[in-house]
């Protein structure tokens, strides 16, 4: 048996990947409530931890950039065409920039938040501050629903490629189980510094794959009669536009900003996390030029027609090339969401215990349990509602709604305000945290109508496949 040993925190700054000093690894958090230099632990358990933190604070802000990216620029950028083609050019591009912007400024929030609190390590523990267990527990569920639907919504990307690349006779629900168990492989790695390394794979994936879409598209279509000058597009909201199709265009926009949901999660993994601002502006603007471009791009080439996803415009030969480059993207940022989900889980579970740092058997056995119950209820959830726009709508309006722009705004008022409300400062901080409050509400109500009358629609008209059916997903 192992003698039982003090453990002081020691002040070592071991180097992380991105070539910086770890200046956040100064000494070993509480262990199971007592205070770090008083800690009594075997050699094991103390070698355990130690391995523990280095492993799960290495992340800079340029590899937090990535993981941004990845968990947020993939299937956005997919559905941002065809909200376009509904509201038209000129709102598709204001909403686009103004949404972006908001987005960049809620984060920043969060930020805040997180180096004022340093203990919150998730998006509930934030929920906490705000509403106390009342507010945990809700943005604990709402967390963990919004990010097995975002797997499942990349499983039913996965799907629509498999269909597009082979146009094989296989069911499509063997090719959504192919995508789901894609997606929990690339689950298996628990640090989001490890995730980081698959994301430079991921963001060129997209690019390349956003790139051949907008070259093939616009050749396709300076070779028809009539050349661009014929295509069919608007620069206002198409004619006969309700109310549900202009709140799903919208919901898809605020969608792609859908980054804030992980961005404590990534924080607590850094080693400096004042630098998150450099992230956020890096993603921010990164997001806001690749969707205006990617979005009123594809929809002057294609016009009304354009189909989301956007690969789907690209050409019979070349949505199939599209699709294939795009696979990357499509399960790394996937597989991102339930690595996410299943740390929050996980480090619940073991909240006191040197096992939630995942380098122990018990450890391991309970991580691989719950990456997978996850992707199973994933993949349930990509059968049940197996369209592409309505699911991402949903994901909007119930989760993103709140995580991106109305909790950020609570959080400004009730956390982050100081000083005087008659301040110029705070008076115009106070202004666009209405507006987000605002932005958040009404796409929550406006968008889940608009999410539900959609469905229901689609379904009475047939013009979807049904739950678990063999038709190709649309």
């Amino acid at each position: 048996m192992n003698d039982i040993v003090e453990y002081p925190g020691h002040n070592s700054k071991p180097m992380d990947l991105d070539g910086e000093k770890n200046e956040k690894f100064t000494g070993l958090p509480q262990y199971e409530g007592v205070a770090e230099g008083e800690m009594k632990m075997t050699d094991e358990e103390r070698n355990v931890y130690e391995h523990g933190v280095q492993k799960f604070n290495r992340l800079g802000w340029k590899r937090l950039t990535i993981v941004l990216i990845v968990e947020a620029i993939a299937l956005g950028s997919l559905s941002i065409p065809s909200s376009f083609a509904t509201l038209g050019m000129v709102a598709g591009i204001i909403c686009t920039v103004g949404l972006g912007l908001i987005a960049i400024y809620t984060s920043h929030v969060i930020g805040q938040v997180k180096l004022k609190f340093p203990h919150v390590a998730h998006y509930p523990d934030a929920g906490r501050l705000l509403f106390g267990r009342f507010g945990y527990i809700l943005v604990y569920i709402m967390l963990g629903l919004e990010l097995t639907f975002l797997t499942g919504s990349h499983a039913l990307t996965g799907t629509i490629a498999f269909n597009t690349i082979t146009e094989s006779g296989v069911c499509s629900v063997v090719f959504a189980v192919v995508s789901a168990i894609i997606l929990l492989l690339l689950a298996v790695p628990p640090s989001f510094t490890e995730m980081a390394i698959l994301g430079y794979i991921d963001f060129a994936s997209i690019i390349i794959a956003i790139g051949i879409t907008i070259i093939g598209t616009g050749v396709n279509s300076t070779n028809q009669p009539g050349g661009l000058k014929a295509v069919d597009w608007s620069a206002w909201p198409r004619e006969g536009t309700t109310f549900t199709d202009a709140f799903i265009a919208l919901s898809n926009i605020i969608f792609a900003y859908s980054f804030a949901l992980c961005q404590f999660s990534f924080m607590d993994e850094m080693h400096t996390p004042k630098d998150y601002i450099k992230s956020i502006w890096a993603l921010g603007a990164t997001e806001i030029v690749i969707y205006t471009l990617t979005g009123s791009l594809i929809y002057a080439f294609v016009g009304q027609d354009v189909g989301s996803p956007a690969l789907l415009s690209a050409g019979h030969t070349l949505s199939k090339v599209a699709f294939g480059l795009a696979l990357p993207v499509i399960f790394i940022s996937g597989s991102i969401n339930t690595v996410v989900c299943a740390r929050m889980i996980h480090g619940k579970i073991y909240e006191n215990s040197p096992i939630r740092f995942i380098n122990t058997k018990m450890g391991w056995m309970t991580w691989l349990i719950a990456i997978t119950a996850i992707t199973i209820v994933a993949f349930i959830i990509a059968e049940v509602i197996p369209f592409f726009s309505d699911l991402l709508s949903i994901c909007s309006s119930l989760f993103v709604s709140g995580f991106t722009f109305y909790f950020p705004a609570i959080m400004w008022f009730k956390l982050i305000r100081e000083g005087s409300w008659t301040s110029p400062k705070n008076l115009l901080l106070g202004a666009m945290n209405l507006l987000a409050l605002a932005i958040g509400l009404i796409t929550l109500v406006g968008g889940t109508y608009a999410s539900i009358d959609d469905i229901i629609m689609n379904y009475n008209a047939g013009t979807v496949r049904g739950v678990f059916s063999c038709q190709n997903p649309s």
